[in-house]
């Protein structure tokens, strides 16, 4: 069976549900991660998701900020939520696949919408980027979110860090910029080592070519400058790591007329 999935910070589900009906037309993904929805379960647009046919969905949203969704041609076993650092911020939702999907054995799908930081890289100053930290240390420390054996597992959203040299447009001058710290790119690494997950992009393409999937809305012309950052993740466990068959990133939707400053990241998996 073949599997489509798509990760995506819309930024606002609700004011870019053309944009999302647009690409969906277009790449047509079994199931589509989205973060930052920034509306409560009962404002999402749910009917508008059926039409597309898109009939099962997973919430986990609040009014304004954050929010977290996962919507599917594929119906789910079960769906699941959890809470990091004592706070319901809705950064988290995950949906097995299995009996139901009529997947031969289970997939388990995890969707997170880590905290961005903030801009100043202190804990001792800034609460939101030690927020961050403890996050990412709770995500490394939290036991059933990591596979063990042949667990099919995949973990997939913006996790707001990009780990290596050139997931941003320059090494040197990120350095002491939230979203390319050490600090930050060391607690990332260790909750992918921690949990045996492996990155599909950084599988696909060498470590040596410059990868984004965010571009700033302060720039100009973001095209030009080119000043990305890969903030957008997928990752899966040792068992669906000879499944992948495509990767793709949809650079062009992020000049769409009002477009989210993330775009499309894309995994295609036989299962």
């Amino acid at each position: 069976m073949r599997l489509t999935l798509t990760t995506w910070n819309i930024n606002s589900v609700r004011l870019r549900i053309e944009l999302v009906a647009k690409f969906i037309k277009a790449a047509r993904p079994d199931v589509l991660c989205l973060q930052e929805t920034k509306c409560p379960d009962d404002a999402f647009p749910l009917k508008r998701f059926k039409r597309l046919g898109y009939e099962h969905v997973a919430l986990n949203g609040q009014k304004g900020y954050h929010g977290v969704a996962i919507v599917s041609k594929l119906p789910f076993d079960t769906t699941d939520i959890r809470t990091f650092c004592d706070r319901p911020d809705s950064r988290h939702i995950s949906v097995a696949l299995g009996e139901r999907a009529s997947l031969a054995a289970p997939i388990v799908l995890h969707n997170f919408y880590v905290p961005a930081g903030g801009d100043i890289p202190d804990p001792s100053v800034n609460p939101k980027f030690e927020h961050k930290l403890q996050f990412l240390d709770e995500m490394r420390d939290c036991a059933p979110l990591h596979p063990n054996g042949d667990d099919r597992h995949i973990l997939v959203g913006d996790l707001n860090v990009a780990p290596h040299e050139h997931d941003v447009w320059s090494h040197r001058q990120m350095l002491k910029i939230v979203s390319h710290t050490p600090v930050e790119t060391e607690k990332l690494l260790a909750v992918q080592t921690c949990g045996r997950w492996y990155d599909v992009a950084r599988e696909r393409i060498p470590l040596s070519e410059k990868v984004y999937t965010w571009w700033s809305y302060r720039a100009a012309d973001w095209a030009a400058a080119d000043r990305g950052r890969r903030l957008d993740h997928i990752w899966v466990s040792e068992a669906l790591r000879g499944t992948v068959r495509d990767f793709r990133i949809t650079r062009d939707a992020r000049g769409w007329e009002r477009p989210s400053d993330h775009v499309p990241v894309t995994a295609v998996f036989d299962v």
